[in-house]
Parts: structure tokens; sequence; C-alpha cells
């Protein structure tokens, strides 16, 4: 049979899409075959005949396989096309395998730097694009651009196209400066290839006048938007799905420069367009509903714009947004009952994005609400081998960014058969636990609680506020057990994020001297002034509760709420460390827990704990950094050290391809009074003696065969590690005996990862390490690191630390909680932290204990109240 040495791709610019056929002249007739009915794919896209192309691509795939077999480039090209399909309908879910499908089919058949992979790399970075996995889209635009440079030229249109989506993401990054000039070249290329009037220059026109509206150049852009908008509607007709971009594009444009009756027509007709395209359910159709909402809002026409909101509510497709602001006037103009109002906001803000903790969360509430051993079991395996398979699928799409030169083709072979096998045993898991525990979806799926579901859970002295911190405008909400109100925040989002990173800068331990000057200390002001932009507003609902929940989203998460100001302190740095004293600390008024999201409520609190022969406690501190020490040496170093590496240059530990454990023992300075603090905790709580581990027995070998799932309280006491912190560690991390020859169970450090595979029962796990709040990696939303893992592992809550923390303040802090929940077991462990951290705040015996660094780094998330 002949074969063919070069494969033609059509292709479509626009936002990162393309279709690939397979063919060549004097083909075989299925490889002609594809390549017709690729071309008839495209004709019926062009014409927004979306669910006919969707019939002949599967069809055409159908054929193909029947024809070729499951490895051949028709099928690949046949696979591609069926998943841009189903992408231009929305239906990402669907189109990810086939992108996959499609790329490792070509790359076995066609090569790795054939420039018949680029289309399908760019089709799946396009489809992580539209779900903001920017990390995993970057990778894979640069590589199809860096394939069509080299294999087709700096000036060919496929060259242009990859420009564009790489430019595209930049620009989904906020990064115009990066943007524009990717833009204007590839307009450069499609003029000169396609002419003035060819759609894909009007797609990098609209592109191009996206960047100058956003970086305010009005003027500029208003015509590079008409123009793009021209040659669409006479190309491709006046109700494409593209034109609907264009006018989309302008209307948002208008609407900046407040010219709201030039906008709403516009945004009218592209609502219009793509119902009809693409069906009132589609993506795209809720951007253009959101979009005209908002608007008639601006244009105080709340009661026409609500019919627009109910119907994304009832769809789940409400931005956060726009909701929120529309139902907040609503509710102050009478239009809709205040109880309704609030409903559908908990509602948006539920469905918005979740954290990773809030998911972990609700992978534990699943497998205790499961009934039995067995079926929890199940669940956590079926969890597991979700989660395994998510690590597999983004090792291989690192793998398929890189260059010919540094893969691996049968390690992601090994990786592809891996989630195949994964995917057979889910399938049977699934069967069972449809048979066996028939709630299981629902509860993998929670619908959003309402107003009254939360209050129902609130004893009489709880209140718990939440937070939905958008671009212009964000709002705090807060419920009672017989009340609520919410109200708007006077701090966008940018600004509250540079406030709240220049709050943490005055909680550096290493500069609570009394000689180091005021510029790097605590600003009680700027304590003063977000409190009085978060909570004031609903402080007369939640005033005279003891216990405040709080549920935060993004930077609010590496807030520590206890230490905002209620009252204007007298000065912003005070001359002494005792100055801080006398401040008007919220922790002074309320007992504050954080909840990852309004859900975890109801997860943590529904499910208690049943077990009766429960042990009280193991522990893990004072490890043994360095082998070559022994049990003496650096062990008797002094207590006044800090729980992290802060004062060593990372860079030292690395050596090679990984971590010099030998250098980070040397750095790492041991913790005696760790042990004092985990034995004085075990006798608080009747531990027994072998179930606390210090020196050389704290190991992740020791940990690991543990039968963790038997304690109550599990706790850690030792250095801990941030993402970043140390090269070659990527993600959070706690410092435990480092082995003389380490191995893949037991190399000291415990990651974020690793802590995910434990499998515990705990009322509580306690973190008295480093900054253990810390997110997943550099920049990462807190939350999403060691508590996360802790969560998913079985954790009911945490106590994390927001800091570097002085360790003699950790002891101290954390030996008293559990001091005082022995004298009064029904205070709950939010009251008992909070009574340990005023203890040590009055202790007027050394004046820095007054200062907020020392005596408030601790932070409990999760379930805090004796139930």
């Amino acid at each position: 049979m002949k074969t063919c040495g070069h494969l033609r791709i059509l292709r479509r610019l626009g936002f990162g899409l393309a279709l690939a056929a397979s063919t060549c002249p004097a083909t075989p007739a299925p490889a002609q075959n594809v390549s017709a009915q690729t071309t008839k794919i495209i004709d019926l896209e062009r014409a927004g005949k979306f669910q006919e192309a969707l019939a002949l691509a599967q069809k055409t795939l159908a054929d193909a396989e029947k024809a070729r077999g499951p490895v051949h480039r028709d099928v690949a090209a046949a696979s591609n096309n069926l998943g841009h399909v189903l992408a231009s309908l929305g239906r990402d879910s669907e189109a990810e395998p086939l992108y996959k499908r499609s790329l490792a089919i070509f790359e076995k058949v066609v090569g790795l730097d054939s420039p018949n992979v680029a289309p399908t790399l760019n089709n799946l970075a396009a489809l992580y694009q539209r779900q903001d996995r920017f990390s995993d889209a970057e990778p894979l635009f640069r590589r199809a651009l860096s394939i069509s440079e080299r294999s087709l030229g700096p000036s060919h249109p496929d060259t242009g196209r990859s420009l564009n989506n790489l430019a595209t993401l930049f620009e989904k990054l906020g990064r115009h400066g990066d943007s524009e000039p990717l833009f204007r070249r590839a307009l450069a290329i499609y003029e000169k290839a396609g002419g003035p009037e060819n759609p894909a220059v009007a797609t990098l026109l609209n592109n191009l006048g996206q960047v100058t509206k956003m970086t305010g150049r009005h003027a500029e852009a208003e015509p590079l938007i008409r123009r793009s908008l021209a040659i669409r509607e006479k190309v491709l007709g006046q109700d494409h799905p593209d034109v609907a971009r264009s006018l989309n594009n302008m209307a948002d444009l208008y609407e900046r420069q407040k010219r709201y009756a030039d906008a709403e027509p516009l945004y009218r007709r592209a609502l219009a367009i793509r119902q009809r395209a693409v069906g009132p359910d589609h993506p795209e159709t809720a951007i253009s509903t959101n979009n005209l909402a908002n608007l008639l809002r601006l244009e105080n026409r709340v009661n026409d714009a609500l019919p627009l909101l109910a119907r994304l509510i009832v769809t789940g497709r409400a931005q956060v947004r726009v909701a929120l602001p529309v139902l907040y006037d609503a509710q102050r103009l009478q239009l809709v009952a205040s109880g309704t109002a609030l409903d559908d906001a908990l509602n948006a803000i539920q469905r918005g994005a979740q954290s990773s903790a809030a998911s972990a969360v609700n992978k534990l509430a699943v497998r205790l609400a499961a009934g039995n051993d067995r079926l929890a079991e199940l669940v956590r395996r079926d969890q597991d081998l979700g989660s395994e398979a998510e690590s597999l699928d983004k090792s291989i799409i690192t793998a398929v960014s890189k260059d010919r030169a540094r893969r691996d083709p049968s390690g992601e072979q090994r990786a592809r058969d891996r989630i195949s096998a994964i995917a057979a045993e889910r399938a049977r898991l699934q069967k069972t636990l449809a048979a066996e525990f028939p709630d299981y979806s629902a509860l993998s799926n929670p619908l959003p609680l309402t107003s009254g579901e939360v209050q129902s859970l609130l004893s009489a002295d709880e209140a718990m506020v939440l937070f939905a911190i958008i671009e212009k405008e964000s709002y705090v909400l807060a419920l009672t057990r017989d009340g609520f109100d919410w109200k708007p925040i006077s701090l966008d989002a940018e600004a509250l994020s540079q406030k709240i990173a220049a709050f943490r800068r005055g909680l550096d331990i290493a500069k609570a001297s009394d000689a180091s000057g005021k510029s790097g200390l605590f600003d009680l002001a700027l304590a003063n002034e977000l409190y009085a932009a978060l909570l004031s507003p609903v402080a007369p609902l939640i005033r005279d509760k003891r216990s405040l929940l709080v549920v935060p989203s993004g930077a609010l998460t590496a807030l520590p709420f206890h230490l905002l100001v209620t009252e204007r302190p007298a000065m912003a740095i005070p001359d002494i460390f005792d100055g801080y004293r006398n401040a008007a600390w919220l922790l002074k008024r309320h007992a504050v827990s954080v909840l990852p999201s309004v859900a975890s409520l109801k997860a943590l609190r529904a499910f208690a704990r049943r077990d009766q022969n429960i042990k009280p406690m193991t522990g893990f501190g004072d490890p043994l950094f360095d082998p070559a020490q022994g049990a003496g040496g650096k062990r008797a170093a002094l207590k006044t050290t800090s729980r992290s590496v802060a004062s060593v240059a990372y860079t030292e530990f690395w050596r090679g391809a990984g971590v010099d454990r030998a250098r980070l023992a040397q750095a790492l300075a041991q913790l005696p009074d760790t042990a004092d603090e985990l034995n004085a905790v075990a006798r608080d709580l009747g531990a027994a003696a072998d179930d606390i581990h210090l020196g050389s027995d704290a190991s992740e070998a020791t940990l690991k065969r543990a039968r963790l799932s038997d304690y109550a309280i599990v706790y850690f006491a030792t250095h801990g590690l941030v993402a970043g912190d140390v090269k070659g560690v990527g993600e959070p991390s706690l410092a435990l005996s480092i082995p003389a020859q380490p191995t893949e169970l037991d190399d000291g450090l415990l990651t974020a990862s690793e802590v995910a595979q434990l499998k515990l029962n705990a009322d509580w796990v306690v973190l008295s390490a480093c900054n253990t709040i810390a997110g997943d990696r550099p920049g990462a939303e807190a939350l999403s690191g060691l508590a996360r893992s802790f969560f998913y592992a079985g954790a009911r809550a945490l106590l994390v630390t927001h800091w570097a923390v002085d360790s003699a303040a950790a002891t101290r802090l954390t030996t008293s909680t559990f001091a005082r929940l022995k004298a009064d077991p029904n205070i709950g462990r939010a009251e008992a932290l909070r009574q340990a951290m005023l203890a040590y705040l009055d202790d007027a015996s050394s004046p820095r204990n007054a200062y907020p660094a020392f005596w408030g780094p601790f932070a409990l998330i999760g379930e805090g109240v004796s139930r």
C-alpha cells in the first residue's frame, strides 16, 4: 500500500482552535475521505451548523477506525476534528480525551516534530486555557509555536496561528506587553498570506482591539474592532458566532466608556447570535447573558436584569461579578425578597471556583457518609485512583510540552497504560458503589447550601462570614442562627491583595527587636483599615457572637483574621512593643475558625466521630536532621530558633538533580523543645509513651507504617518547608528525621502529596511548624498545600501557622491550648486557642510577648467548637 510522506493540515484561526485533516496527493481512498469530510466539517462550523458538524465528525471517526484500525493518522485527524466540534459546543470534558488520543497517535505515526502535531497541541492548550489551567496551556502553545517555526518557517500561516494562540494566553494572564507584539506579528503574516479580508485577519484585529482596550487606549481599539466586525460580517455572514465575538468586544469597549446606549444593542445581538448558533446552554451564550445583565444594572435597570440572571442561576452559569451586584441592588430596591436574594447570592458563590481544600473536605465527607468501613474503603480507593490518574495526566501534559531531546516515550506510554488500567478499575468500582451506595454520586457533587441550611448548622453563639472577592466590587455575607446581612466591601481585589501583603510584612519574627526600628513592624492602623473594610459592615449582626466562622477566598486565605483591629489605634506602629498589648484585637472579641467553603460546615458537622475505642494522640517531633550527629551535638540547640530554614540560602541545598539532604540537614536547627511540647500535650491527653515518636523515631518510615486512623489527634512539631523554599522540592513539606540512606519510603521530607496518601480518621491534626497554611506552589492560594492534603487524608480540623513561628512561642501556645482543653473540654478548640493567645499577649514579663508575630501565628481550620 502506498503511504504518504506529508500530511496536509486544514486549520481555522481563532482563539487557539484548529481542525486537522490527514491527506496528501494520491493517497488511498480512506485518507481522501477524511480530507473531504474535514472540509465539510469546517464549512458546517463556519455556517454555525454545529449539530450537523458533530454528526459528520462522529461518523468520520467511526469510518476511519473501521478502515484503518486504532493507530493511524486518519484516526488521529478524525479524533482531533471531533474534539474540536465538541469543544465548539462547550463539551470540553468530551473533547479533551479525543485531543489526547489524537496527539498520542500523531506523535507515534508522524513523529514528535511533525507540523501535523501542532494543531492538536494548540487545540488541547486552548481547552486548558478556557478552564483557566494556564500553567498547563502555556508549554503546549510554546511547543506548537516552536514546531511551526522550525518546520514551516517564521512567516507561515501556521506560525501565525501559533503566535496568536500564545498571545491570547498572555492576554488572559494580563501580560499585555507580551501579547501585543505577538498579535502584531501574526497579523502581518496573515495579511500577507490571506489578504486584508481573511477571517484570520479579523481574529487578529479583534484580539489587538482587546489589548488596546485593556491598556486604556480606547481610541486606538475602536477602529481595530470595527474592522474586525466588518470583515467577519462580510466573509462569514451576519449570524456567525465569530461575529458575536467582535460585537461583544465592541460592546465592552462602549461599556468601559460609559456609552451604555451604544453597548446594549451590540450585547443583545451577540446574545441572539449565540442562542441560535450554539444554543441557550452553551458557555459562550452564558457569557453574553452575563454581560447583558451587568450592563442593564449599570443602566439602573435592575428589574430588566433579573430575568436574565434567574436563568443563569438555574443553569449554574451566573458569574459572581454580575450576580452579586444585581442581587444586592434588587433586594435594596425591594424588587426581590432579601432572603431570596441571599440564597441566590450563596448559590452563585458556591458554584464558583471551588478551592482545592474545599474539594478535599467534600471527599472526606463522602467517605464518612459511606456508612461502613468496607464502603468507605471503596470510596477512598476510587478517590485515590482519580487523584493518581490526574497526576499521571499532568505528567503526560508536561512531557508532551517538551522537545524531542527531553522526551521519554516509554515512560509516557507506561503512564498512558496505567491511566487505562485506572479507568477500567474505576468503572468496576462505580458499578459496586452505584449498587451499594446509591447516594455516592449526589454526595460527590453536593448542591449549594441555602441560607436556612447554613443557619440550622450554627449555634446561638456562632456567626459565619464569607467573602466574594471580585475584580471591581466585592461583598461580605454574614449569617447567624436567626439573622443575616450582606454588604459591599470598599476595596477591590487588587487593593485588597496589596494591603494583605503589607499586613503580613509586619509579622516577620526576625524584625521583632526593639532595636530594629519601626519600618518593618506590624501596622495597627492597616489592621484596623482591613477590619473596617471586611467586617465592620456586618458588625452589628456578628459583634456579640463568641465564635466567628470565616470562609475566605483568594488573597483573604492568607489573612489571619484574629489579628484585625476593631478600633482605630492611637499609633499605627507603637514606639515600644508594650504598645501592641492594648490594641483592640479581633481575638479579644471572637474565637476565630476558618472554613474552606460554606459546604464544609455541613461536611464537617454532619459526620461526628462515632468510634469509642479511639486512641487519644500520636505525635512526631524533635526529629534527628543530621544522622552523623547522633543523639548529641546539635541536639543541644537553643530553644529560640524559628521552625523554618529562612536563615540559609535555599539554593545551597541543591546538588545535581535533587535536594542535597546532607546540606539541608546541616542547615536545619534541632528543635529539642518540640519534645517538651509533645510530651506535655501527651500528658494532658493521656497518650501512651510509645505513641510519641521523637529523635530518629520521628521518621517517615515510622509515620507511614503506623495505623494513623486509630488516633483522634495526629501532631507534628518540626520544621516546615514552603513550596519553593528549597529548589527541587516543588511542594510544601514537613521535615522529619533524615535517614543515613534515603529511600522512596523515607527521604526525610513528608511532602503534601505523600500526606494525601495517608489514611487518617482524626478530629484534629496539629502542624506546629513554619507557615503550614501556605499553598501548594509559590504564589498559590493558601490552604492548597499541606492543609488540603490533610483534609483529604481524613482530618476534620487543622491547627496551622501563618508564618515562620518562634519555636519557644509555638511550644508555649500549643501546650497552653491543650491544657485549657483538659481543664474544660467543652470550650472547644477555637476558644482554647483564643485563650492561649490572649494569655501570651497579656504576659507582661517580656515586652515582645505583646508583639503579634509571637503570640498570633496559629489558625484553626475546620471544626473549632466542641460538639
